[in-house]
Formats: structure tokens, C-alpha cells, sequence
């Protein structure tokens, strides 16, 4: 069923088709970018931390504005947005190809971010239009889908890319890909906002930005600075501060950037916890793995590529399953469930020697992956059916915004845990303070060898195992915060639907 007569089946499949292109692209640059962080650090000789930006930078715009881009496409055009953010995303990633230091490629990757946010909110916000009731839960679901694939892809086509063209031929290739995306864009969506005069919430969108930027920078810098450093507690104070204000203005505001009234609603918070789950369970593993074996084991990037196909493999297929199973099993027994299964694997992962061989990972990866597929194939659907259609903008902008922002936040929060974790082993050691903490740093990105150099140490054999067992100490707690996640899952989404009249 389409939202509106005068655009038929077919423009709306073009234009969902567009949007897919669009999206498929941002999960390449995000698994690429992760895949190559070794690589692109030895080109450059940049520092471990200057390494995280590779990653952090990228979901520290992306996540923040989201939930701003969202409502702009309410207000300025969808199709607008859309093209805009399109466009400077391959912009970027066209000039990504031309960095010669890491400071440049990591500002490049943060506009990148921008296109990236511009581009999923105006398209998400234009198949609401475009779609409506089954069918635009289907077309919504084929979003989550196709990120699915470029993360399930993205580490072999990304090792393959690396091995034959270079790093860079990584972000060639979603130049490629948005421009495809652009052509049926231009042709085929209409475009459309709301009809009514509204005000963008500019103290909104300024403050909710704040918070997630300066909360973000603070647990980046805090493995760089220390946890007590002023930097780090003032940019902790500024975060909360912004969250306590966009709390207070979107409370009073005419036309808030977002709608406080719909976190009182059970489901709505079981679907918001949804993708935080995931990114506990499986996206973080999607980027620290990648390090650990080129960095640390010493595999090849196609070989890492080849591994991590079982980690994102399974979810080609488990999301269409789960929304097949949806129609007869209660989405919170299937998300919660595989969940549980996820959480198994990572446990499972715990007990297997560092020395083993690469096929004993294969089966708890696999695992961990076909129980994230059952949450990461309904929270797309999900996000639809407990927000009111009315608000399309907030609606998409809401549900990415805490996705995309859950996998900064939860990214920035990982490394420095690990960081920290190893840091403590190393303190045991006679070295100095600021060499212990540059070669934690440097370990936790997987830089075994300049760690070593640091501390000099000839023998690798004793950093890699100080890096596994502030791995493994890590995986427990990614095992305890998914089970959380499961239980809040399993209560949340038990309860029925009321109107969000």
C-alpha cells in the first residue's frame, strides 16, 4: 500500500532502491574503515589514539546528528536532504583517496559522517512517505537488510579491495555506489515535508549535539589523559549539562526536535534498547576483531576478511527469518532469545586458547552472529509500528539516532575499557607511566610491535598475551551487558501496543 496515489509501485521501489544504494554504502566505509585502521596507522604513523579517530570520528557526527537531520527533512525537503547528504558523502569519501596525514583523512571522515546522517534521515523520512502500512514495514526492514549485507561483505570485499588496490580503493567504492544511489534519486523521488509552518528546534538540535560530541571526546581522551584529568571531567560535566538542558528545552519547545511523551511507552524503550544490544554483542566485535587478528595475531587483511565472514554472515539470511517467525513467535521471545545466544557466544569465546587454531573461532563467531541477526532483522520493523506515522522525520530520526549513537558511544566506551584493562597489567611492570599508558594505547589498536619497541621488549610473546587477557576480561563484559539487554528486552516488548495518539 503506497502513502500517496500519485506516485506508483514502481517510482517507490526506485526510490527504495536509492536509498538501499545509500545505505549500503555507510556500512562498507564503516567494516572498510575498521578493516584497514592497521594499514592506513603504519602509512601515516599515526598515534593510537589518532587511530581510534578513524572509527570514532565518523559515528561522532553520524550519531549526532541523526535526530537533527531527521526533523530538517521534515522541514526542508526529504529528497533535498537526501541528495544533499549523498552527494557529500561521496564527496568525502572521493577525498579520503587524496589524504596524506591522518589529521586530514580524520576530518574527512567526520564530514563523511555528516553526509552520512543527511543521507539515512532524508531517505528514511522519504520511504515514510513513499510507503505505508505493511509495505512500509517491509521497505523499512529492507533498510536494516541492507546494512546487514555491507556488514556482513564488508570485511572480504574490504580485505579484498586492500590486498589488490590499496586502502583507498575502499572509499572508491562507495563513491561508486552513491552515485548510482544519486542518479535515481534525481528521477525518481518526489519531494515532500510537512505542509504546515513549523520552527526547526535550533537550541534543541545545538544542546543534543553537545551531548553526544562532548560524551563521545570524553571517553576517547580519557585512556589519553586519565579519567581524573580536567579535560576529561569538564567534557563528562558539558555532556550532562547539554543532556539536562535538551531535556528541559524539548520539554517547553512549540515544535521539539523530539517527542519526550513517547519514552513513556514500554515498547517504544524495548525497541530503543534493541540496537544497544547489538552493538554490545556484535558491532564492536565487528571492529575490534579486525585489529586483534592483523595486529596482534598476524593474520592477512583477506584472511581476517574470511574470518569475519562467519561473525557477519549470518546476517544475510537470519533477518528475513526472524520477521518469517515474527508472524507466529512474540518479538520479544525472538530478540531476547537470540540475544541469550549471543551472549553464549561470546562466553564461548572467553575459553578458547589464544594459540588454538582459527577454525575453533568459526563456531562461537558464528554463534554470536545468528543471535544478533534476530534483534538487528526486527528493530527496523519494530521502530515503525510504535512511533506515530505523522511525525516520518522524527520517526526515522529517533530510532537511527540511538542506533547510529549507541555504536559511537558503545565503540568509544569499548576502547577505552580495553585500553584500561591492559594499562592495569602493565603497570605491574618497572616501566615508566607515560610509557606504560602510550603502549596500552598502542596495544589496544593492535600495535604490537611499536608497544614492544616502547617497552623494550624483544619478544612479542608476552604483550600478546597481556592483550588476550584484557580481551577476554572485556568479552565478560560485553557477555554481562547483553544479558541485561535480554532481560530488558523480554519485559519491555512483552507489553502490548497502546496508541501514540
Amino acid at each position: 500500500m503506497f502513502q500517496d496515489n500519485s506516485s506508483s509501485a514502481q517510482d517507490a521501489c526506485w526510490v527504495l532502491l536509492a536509498v538501499c544504494l545509500a545505505a549500503l554504502a555507510l556500512p562498507l566505509s564503516f567494516t572498510g574503515g575498521a578493516l584497514a585502521t592497521h594499514i592506513i596507522g603504519l602509512e601515516f604513523s599515526a598515534s593510537p589514539s589518532q587511530l581510534n579517530w578513524i572509527t570514532n570520528s565518523f559515528m561522532l557526527t553520524f550519531g549526532s546528528l541523526m535526530l537533527p537531520c531527521g526533523v530538517l527533512a521534515d522541514v526542508y525537503g526529504r529528497k533535498r536532504l537526501f541528495i544533499s547528504g549523498v552527494v557529500l558523502f561521496a564527496l568525502t569519501s572521493l577525498m579520503l583517496n587524496f589524504s596524506h596525514g591522518i589529521g586530514f583523512f580524520n576530518i574527512m571522515r567526520a564530514l563523511q559522517g555528516v553526509g552520512a546522517a543527511a543521507a539515512l534521515s532524508g531517505g528514511s523520512a522519504a520511504l515514510a512517505q513513499e510507503f505505508s502500512g505493511h509495505a512500509q514495514t517491509w521497505a523499512f526492514g529492507m533498510i536494516g537488510t541492507t546494512f546487514g549485507i555491507g556488514l556482513a561483505a564488508g570485511p572480504v570485499i574490504s580485505g579484498v579491495l586492500i590486498a589488490h588496490f590499496g586502502w583507498r580503493s575502499i572509499f572508491l567504492l562507495g563513491v561508486v555506489i552513491d552515485c548510482f544511489a544519486l542518479i535515481l534519486a534525481l528521477k525518481k523521488m518526489r519531494e515532500t515535508r510537512i505542509s504546515t509552518f513549523i520552527r526547526f528546534d535550533w537550541p534543541g538540535a545545538l544542546t543534543f549535539v553537545i551531548a553526544i560530541a562532548s560524551l563521545t571526546l570524553a571517553l576517547n581522551t580519557g585512556p589519553v589523559y586519565g579519567w581524573q584529568s580536567v579535560v576529561v571531567i569538564s567534557l563528562f560535566l558539558l555532556s550532562l549539562g547539554a543532556f539536562i538542558s535538551f531535556g528541559w528545552l524539548e520539554k517547553h519547545a512549540s515544535y521539539p526536535l523530539l517527542d519526550l511523551s513517547l519514552f513513556k511507552y514500554g515498547r517504544f524503550l524495548g525497541v530503543q534498547i534493541l540496537p544497544l544490544s547489538t552493538c554490545y554483542c556484535w558491532v564492536v566485535l565487528l571492529v575490534l576483531l579486525p585489529l586483534r587478528f592483523v595486529g596482534i595475531e598476524g593474520y592477512s587483511e583477506i584472511q581476517t576478511g574470511i574470518i569475519m565472514l562467519a561473525l557477519s554472515g549470518p546476517v544475510l539470511f537470519i533477518p528475513s527469518l526472524a520477521a518469517f517467525l515474527a508472524k507466529y513467535i512474540q518479538a520479544n521471545i525472538l530478540a531476547g532469545g537470540g540475544l541469550l545466544l549471543a551472549a553464549t557466544g561470546i562466553y564461548w569465546l572467553i575459553h578458547i586458547p589464544s594459540n588454538s587454531p582459527v577454525t575453533y573461532l568459526l563456531a562461537p563467531l558464528v554463534l554470536i552472529g545468528f543471535g544478533a541477526g534476530f534483534p538487528w532483522g526486527l528493530m527496523d520493523g519494530l521502530s515503525v509500528t510504535v512511533v506515530p506515522r505523522d511525525k516520518a522525520g522524527m520517526a526515522s530520526g529517533i530510532f537511527n539516532t540511538t542506533k547510529v549513537a549507541c555504536e559511537g558511544i558503545t565503540l568509544a566506551i569499548v576502547n577505552a575499557l580495553l585500553a584500561t584493562f591492559i594499562l592495569n597489567t602493565l603497570r605491574q611492570s618497572t616501566h615508566s607511566e607515560n610509557q606504560i599508558a602510550d603502549a596500552a594505547r598502542l596495544l589496544a589498536t593492535g600495535n604490537l610491535n611499536s608497544a614492544g619497541h616502547i617497552l623494550n621488549i624483544a619478544t612479542s610473546t608476552s604483550l600478546r598475551q597481556i592483550y588476550n587477557d584484557g580481551f577476554d576480561t572485556l568479552l565478560y563484559v560485553l557477555t554481562i551487558m547483553t544479558l541485561l539487554a535480554a532481560a530488558c528486552v523480554f519485559v519491555l516488548l512483552s507489553q502490548k501496543q497502546k496508541p501514540l495518539d
